[in-house]
């Protein structure tokens, strides 16, 4: 298959979408397959849990939240 070939069946398909009314968008990630990626994670979660303890009024509204989500509770 040729370059040409794949790039005009990628336009169609392309164009059949912005047919039924899509549009393309780029999305940005973090990528995973870094080697400090899982230590930046743990930063982050430690961080947002000493945020989490530090507000007292946090855990009493998260377990009223909680009871309030079918299926998450027995």
């Amino acid at each position: 298959m040729t370059t040409a070939h794949v790039n005009a069946r990628v336009q169609k398909h392309r164009d059949a979408l912005r047919q039924a009314g899509l549009r393309p968008v780029q999305l940005w990630v973090p990528d995973t397959r870094r080697p400090d990626f899982a230590q930046e994670c743990l930063r982050q979660s430690l961080q947002a849990a000493q945020a989490d303890a530090a507000d007292p009024s946090l855990q009493p509204l998260m377990d009223t939240a909680l009871t309030e989500l079918d299926g998450w509770t027995d």
